[in-house]
């Protein structure tokens, strides 16, 4: 897994498993949609921080998709299940 620096402080949730979901229309591996990743470099901290917080539910949604053999699942970082 590549490191993902900081800018402004907040880092990218980028953990280079880039591949969207069809049916979520979210990054397999960070679970933003293509337009949040496409701004990301533009967005401000706040806006960065607002970012991180929309993905905690889609975890939980991710979570089970895959449960239900409808996401795949990914070696996640440091071991864990995303």
């Amino acid at each position: 897994m590549a490191t993902n620096p900081a800018v402004n402080g907040v880092a990218s949730p980028c953990i280079n498993i880039c591949r969207m979901h069809a049916a979520t229309g979210w990054c397999e591996g960070c679970l933003r949609t293509i337009d949040e990743i496409a701004t990301w470099g533009r967005m401000d901290e706040a806006a960065r921080v607002a970012m991180l917080d929309r993905l905690a539910p889609r975890r939980t949604a991710w979570r089970l998709l895959q449960d239900s053999g409808a996401a795949p699942i990914h070696p996640a970082p440091h071991g864990g299940r995303r």
